[in-house]
Order: structure tokens, then sequence, then C-alpha cells
């Protein structure tokens, strides 16, 4: 248990750098391809959002096999588990908008862009909430 543990963290934390780089680092994407060279910033950005999706899959895997072995999936388990579907849904958008980015296409504001970063940062709280208080 303790391995899948160690596991699982750092994956999350791996998951999580992401989760609040990528959507910053969007709206320096978004500035410097209005300069005209935005090409080593949106492959870093890319890079990043891919390869810590692998992250975000083994923290899912490993998390939802502690809530099952360990926790016997008590019923915070249930409340964590649904705010970081959430987190996940998040996190797919962020990479819509990163593949929309690819092709050169920037819908959203800086304002959005930064307001949508808070929000995973709310999300965030609410899940270290949720597992240290273990309300339920």
């Amino acid at each position: 248990m303790n391995w899948i543990l160690i596991i699982h963290i750092l994956c999350v934390m791996g998951w999580m750098t992401s989760i609040f780089a990528v959507p910053r680092a969007l709206i320096y994407w978004k500035r410097a391809a209005a300069g005209g060279d935005a090409t080593q910033l949106g492959e870093l950005t890319y890079r990043l959002y891919r390869f810590s999706s692998g992250l975000g899959i083994i923290a899912a895997i490993t998390g939802l096999w502690l809530a099952w072995s360990v926790w016997s999936f008590a019923p915070w388990t249930h409340v964590k588990i649904t705010l970081v579907a959430l987190l996940a849904a998040h996190y797919v958008y962020t990479g819509v908008m990163v593949g929309r980015a690819r092709h050169g296409e920037f819908r959203e504001s800086d304002l959005f862009l930064r307001i949508f970063n808070e929000v995973s940062v709310l999300g965030v709280i609410a899940i270290l909430w949720v597992v240290v208080v273990k309300p339920f």
C-alpha cells in the first residue's frame, strides 16, 4: 500500500503543477502569438499538457485503488472522486484550448483564462479539505 500511496502523491503533484501552469502559459502563448513569435512557448505548453495528462491518469487509477482497498469507498471518497472528476473535466477543456492554440486560434480572453486558472485552485482546495477533514 505504501508504494501505491507514494506513486499517487507524486503523480498528483505533477498533475496539479500542470493544472495551474498550462492556463497561465496559454495567456503568455496568446501574447507571444500576437507579437509574432510563439513557437517555443507553444511547444513547451503542449508538451507540459501532454506529459501531465499521463500523470493525471496514473493519479486517478491509484486514487481509485486507494479509495477501494484502503478506505473501502467511505462516503468522503465519493465526494473526493466527484471533485476530481470535475477537475479532470476542467483539465480536458484546458486541452481543448491548447489544441486550438496549436492551430493559432485563441478564442478566450486573458481575463477568462485568469479566472479559469483560479477555478482550478478552488477545486484543489476543496479536494484537500475533503481529504483532510473527511466530513462524512
